[in-house]
C-alpha cells in the first residue's frame, strides 16, 4: 500500500495484474553452464522480468542460487542443504501477464 504506484480509494483501484509468476520444476542440473543459457534465451525471448530460485547440481553439497533480472544473471553457491531438505532445481519465473508459459518451461528444461 505504501508504493507510489497504488491507488487507495480511486475507481481505478487494482492489485497489479499486469504482473504473473509461476513455478519451474526441474530435475537434477548437471550443467550449469547451459541452464544459464536457457534462462537467458527464455529471459529475451519472452520478456520475462525476473527469475530466481534454487538448483540442486548433483555432487555439490551447497545449494546452486539463481538470480536473473532480464538478461542478467548471478549464480552461486550459497549453503549447504539442511537436513531433511528435498534437493530440488525450482525456479520462479515473474513477468507481465500473459506470458506464453508452455514455451517458457519447454526453454528453461531444454
Amino acid at each position: 500500500a505504501a508504493r507510489p504506484s497504488h491507488h487507495d480509494g480511486a475507481a481505478d483501484d487494482h492489485d497489479h495484474d499486469e504482473f504473473e509468476s509461476f513455478h519451474v520444476g526441474l530435475g537434477d542440473i548437471d550443467d550449469t553452464d547451459a541452464l544459464e543459457a536457457r534462462i537467458k534465451t527464455a529471459s529475451i525471448d519472452h520478456d520475462i522480468l525476473r527469475i530466481k530460485g534454487f538448483v540442486h547440481v548433483p555432487g555439490k553439497l551447497m545449494r546452486h542460487v539463481v538470480q536473473a533480472v532480464g538478461p542478467r544473471i548471478d549464480r552461486y553457491f550459497d549453503r549447504p542443504w539442511a537436513e531433511g531438505e528435498v534437493r530440488q532445481s525450482r525456479l520462479v519465473v515473474i513477468g507481465l501477464a500473459g506470458m506464453d508459459r508452455a514455451a517458457i518451461e519447454r526453454t528453461l528444461r531444454g
